[in-house]
């Protein structure tokens, strides 16, 4: 795997404490008075000259007069099982050993020890000189720390491949990495490379991909017992979108790197369940290709057949991702999975409807959409689910194919996006699509600006509770 890649282990958490650990207390605002009353006058004294309130993320030193640190205080605010609660904290703190000495059930303390990793990502790749902290936690005995490192593993694996720019992750090197993931785990990976895609009828893939100089292609990866229930997931993976020949003004193209983040969501994730042996066959699609411009580009107005044998025509060679999407989804539809689902970077308009931190998804399956939400909302890992509005599919009607890539108004494009998709998807098939922006729009603690994770942590614990692995 290239070599900045992280799927190794999190050097901050550990399972055995140190002599030297330092105690950290949670304090949360209606406890904050009782506790406060329980210290001594010079600890009482110290609370009020550093103004210290128990408001989510304050922390507060207390130090023997050596200057050695005795304990920590840390306020919690209203919210104890926030990860993000616990990246704050962990950022504040100097290099070091330290405990929660604060009892947390099971769940809220994997949270915690999620979020106190993820406070130390840093995509460092291309930088000289590098300045890392690590404020290592001893987790509690109830944390489930194996899971807990899939959860990170998976989630650092996602945001670095959206982070590594395109010159180092064009279609060739992402499908290095998949292949290499493959080979840890024991799957089988098949790739179909330039033209041997028209031959297998991916045309749709081979027509945005072919004008870029490092060739498209498909990467198909399956994993466990064939006779399990079959899960597949499918990855956007367009390793950098120009908008072809409808050009994105240079401003839009700064982050579109990250227009592969799909393709960097089911790479997580498959990390996370082949790494847990859930009980089921995966499979995993991803066609790569970068959306460049040269003589043989893809034009406004072309019409393409295809692999499931609808006809498209190109209304904007800027919604390039339905299309590599649309013969990835009728190829894993031939086997009819119990579970289809696709991650995608794919509208402008899903931003717009719920902004940079939520990502819609869109399903029928009313079950597979209550538990999706149930488990995003347990894991702190948002998602919302949006209508597949069947009316709004005439708006893709074209008076010379069978479907236009593009609707005819700009209103509800996430949904309309979503429909095309469905289009491609064989009946009766449980499926779910996440439209994802796959970025941090600023720094936060634990999140900084660059590629993240959506979704997968909520995904794969539902994923973990429908096969009975807990």
């Amino acid at each position: 795997m290239l070599n900045h890649i992280n799927t190794g282990d999190i050097t901050c958490l550990n399972s055995e404490k140190t002599k030297n650990s330092i105690a950290v207390t949670l304090i949360s605002g209606d406890e904050f008075e009782n506790w406060s009353d329980g210290l001594n006058e010079k600890q009482q004294t110290w609370v009020k000259v550093n103004n210290f309130n128990a408001k989510n993320g304050e922390v507060l030193v207390f130090a023997a007069e050596n200057g050695i640190i005795e304990n920590i205080a840390a306020g919690t605010g209203s919210e104890q099982n926030d990860p993000w609660l616990f990246a704050k904290i962990a950022s504040m703190l100097p290099d070091g050993d330290y405990h929660i000495n604060t009892q947390l059930n099971d769940h809220d303390a994997n949270i915690a020890a999620f979020g106190w990793a993820m406070a130390h990502y840093k995509f460092d790749h291309y930088l000289t000189k590098t300045n890392k902290k690590l404020a290592i936690l001893t987790v509690a005995g109830n944390c489930d720390i194996a899971r807990v490192n899939r959860w990170v593993r998976g989630s650092t694996l996602a945001r670095d491949l959206v982070n590594t720019p395109t010159c180092d992750m064009g279609p060739t090197e992402l499908a290095s990495v998949a292949e290499k993931l493959a080979t840890a785990f024991g799957a089988k990976v098949n790739i179909t490379v330039g033209d041997d895609l028209l031959e297998n009828g991916f045309n749709t893939i081979h027509a945005v991909g072919r004008a870029a100089e490092k060739e498209p292609r498909l990467i198909d990866i399956k994993w466990g017992n064939e006779k399990a229930p079959k899960v597949t997931l499918v990855g956007k993976g367009v390793c950098f979108d120009t908008g072809g020949l409808d050009i994105k003004p240079s401003g839009a193209m700064l982050i579109m790197k990250k227009d592969m983040g799909g393709a960097a969501h089911v790479l997580g994730l498959a990390q996370m369940i082949m790494e847990s042996g859930l009980d089921i066959r995966l499979r995993v699609l991803i066609p790569a290709v970068e959306n460049n411009i040269s003589a043989n580009a893809l034009r406004p107005g072309d019409i393409i057949k295809s692999y499931e044998g609808t006809t498209i025509e190109i209304g904007n060679t800027d919604a390039e991702g339905r299309l590599v999407l649309c013969d990835a989804l009728a190829l894993a539809s031939e086997e009819e999975p119990e579970i289809l689902m696709d991650f995608a970077t794919l509208t402008g308009a899903a931003r717009v409807a719920l902004g940079t931190d939520v990502p819609p998804y869109f399903s029928d399956d009313k079950e597979l959409s209550t538990q999706l939400l149930k488990h995003s909302i347990d894991q702190h890992d948002p998602l919302w689910p949006m209508p597949l509005y069947a009316p709004y599919k005439a708006l893709l009607n074209s008076n010379i194919a069978d479907l236009n890539n593009v609707a005819s108004t700009g209103f509800g494009g996430a949904i309309t996006a979503a429909l095309f998709l469905k289009h491609f998807v064989g009946k009766n098939i449980p499926w779910v699509h996440f439209d994802v922006y796959a970025w941090n729009a600023s720094n936060r603690t634990g999140r900084p600006k660059g590629g993240e994770a959506m979704g997968i942590r909520a995904v794969y614990e539902y994923l973990m509770a429908k096969y009975d692995i807990q």
